[in-house]
């Protein structure tokens, strides 16, 4: 498996789209969304038993898939190594990330000794905490450091709670943070981490070449539309166009969605290249707002309305992209630039 080369491109825009966090993230069910937790039944009564699905991938590396109702976010991964085990990301919940330590431990008693954060959102990092008192150092890009704290409080919208707050702010943060990547070994096994730009700004792709599987995060999500509010759409395209090229037989474990092919992850840059076309056109048009969304809406359902989460995600999907094509689209600076 070759190792694709980071895209150049500028994942940096302007502008701003308040959104909650359910409208924002995949929670099937989740606890982190609901609004009177007093008047509902408690989500973890709710959830099921087994929080999420372990599937081997080969060569003792293994995706976890949130089961549905679940509340347990984005997908996981697992790489037991001759010495160790890295875990990318650990979902949204304490609870599962202590599932998942379980899952681990029926299958080796090695060490944990990494965790590799795709990405800053609440979905993929609310378990840091579980790994990090195992004893695994958490890895990151630069960026997911500060974001962690300073981004994922917008997702519960102008009427968070001072508990969500304090969640936020408690928040297992990276440890170790790179800007283009970093090798990682578990014995002979090579993990190699690389930065691609199109979903945060902040995004690792975790790849595993001796056993020729790919961890997306967020930056492929496996027909499903996806949660656009950083994204960067032009390096995005690029991001996926060398990632298949360059890992064409390799599994591809998504962000959100079962594990696919370099094929998915074709048809998946698809969904944003007809997006960014049919955003393009209603915008010669002098369609915006609404009126966009309304003439854009059943060209993409034509296409897309069997994708998961069409219906949550798609009004949102053409807004984002006009925002980002008209340059007024809001997303997270370096701490270094913000302002």
């Amino acid at each position: 498996m070759q190792i694709a080369k980071p895209p150049c491109g500028n994942a940096r825009l302007g502008g701003a789209w308040p959104l909650t966090l359910a409208a924002v993230l995949f929670f099937a069910g989740a606890p982190f969304a609901q609004k009177d937790s007093a008047q509902q039944t408690p989500a973890s009564a709710r959830a099921p038993a087994v929080l999420f699905t372990l599937k081997p991938l080969g060569h003792n590396v293994f995706a976890a898939i949130p089961n549905p109702g679940s509340g347990s976010g984005g997908n996981s991964g697992i790489i037991i190594g001759d010495d160790g085990v890295a875990v990318v990301d650990t979902f949204q919940t304490a609870a599962a990330a202590r599932q998942l330590l379980e899952a681990i431990r029926k299958q080796t008693q090695l060490p944990v000794k990494f965790v590799i954060n795709t990405h800053y959102h609440l979905d993929h990092v609310a378990g840091n905490g579980v790994f990090a008192e195992a004893g695994a150092v958490i890895f990151a890009q630069t960026n997911v450091r500060d974001w962690i704290h300073s981004e994922n409080s917008k997702f519960f919208g102008a009427a968070i709670t001072p508990e969500q707050k304090a969640m936020v702010a408690e928040l297992m943060a990276p440890e170790v943070v790179y800007d283009r990547g970093v090798d990682l070994y578990l014995g002979s096994r090579r993990i190699d981490v690389r930065v691609f730009p199109g979903h945060t700004g902040g995004d690792s792709v975790v790849m595993v070449p001796d056993a020729e599987v790919v961890f997306t995060g967020d930056l492929f999500w496996n027909h499903m539309l996806p949660n656009l509010i950083d994204a960067s759409t032009e390096p995005m395209m690029a991001t996926l166009t060398a990632l298949a090229s360059a890992n064409a037989p390799a599994a591809f474990v998504p962000g959100h969605g079962e594990v696919g092919t370099a094929r998915d992850v074709t048809e998946f840059r698809g969904y944003i290249a007809n997006l960014r076309e049919l955003v393009g056109q209603a915008r010669v048009q002098g369609k915006s707002g609404d009126a966009l969304a309304d003439a854009v809406l059943p060209q993409l359902r034509e296409k897309y309305g069997q994708w998961g989460i069409f219906d949550h995600f798609a009004k949102r999907n053409i807004l984002d992209t006009a925002a980002e094509l008209d340059g007024t689209k809001k997303i997270p600076k370096p701490a270094a630039t913000a302002q």
